[in-house]
């Protein structure tokens, strides 16, 4: 990285360094589309509710009409758990750039290893950024998922508890 350093070299000051912040950004838009998607979602479900119908086959009525709850959930859970380690590398590749600065420039002034610590704690900020906002979506719209399958699910079983009596009181 040499002594120059700008905001731009922060995040793109070598190939891995480059490699790693696009890694993360594209995590962290990805995270916001779904994100959005999901808000969208259950704005609608709040308009028109989910419900299960008494013609539906009720073994896989309520996994149907789940379904797009649940759909790439899986993706917020990922970046919850990978972004910090991705983060965490590009944390160990500054640092390792750091101290190769200091070997080649034979000083261990603030101008060598500032711009290896800085991208350091860049892309330690950048996995934050994107693993922060994943995991509390994860954790709530999983959780509303949940919900709304109990609720589902609670139906499924007191139509399939009608049927039966019906069909007893009719024999």
């Amino acid at each position: 990285m040499g002594n120059s350093f700008s905001l731009l070299n922060l995040f793109t000051g070598d190939i891995m360094t480059l490699f790693i912040s696009l890694v993360l950004v594209a995590f962290s838009v990805m995270t916001w589309a779904i994100i959005i998607e999901k808000i969208r979602l259950w704005r609608f479900q709040k308009r028109n509710p989910v419900s299960i119908k008494s013609g539906d086959n009720l073994a896989t009525a309520v996994e149907k009409l789940v379904r797009p709850f649940d759909r790439n959930l899986w993706f917020l859970s990922m970046v919850s758990y990978v972004a910090p380690f991705i983060g965490l590398f590009g944390t160990i590749w500054g640092v390792m750039d750091s101290f190769a600065a200091i070997g080649v420039n034979q000083s261990v002034s603030i101008g060598v290893i500032a711009p290896g610590l800085a991208t350091a704690l860049g892309t330690t900020a950048l996995g934050l950024i994107a693993a922060i906002p994943a995991a509390i979506a994860y954790q709530y719209f999983a959780r509303r998922a949940d919900d709304l399958f109990d609720r589902l699910d609670e139906a499924r079983r007191e139509m399939a508890a009608n049927n039966k009596n019906k069909k007893t009181a009719g024999k």
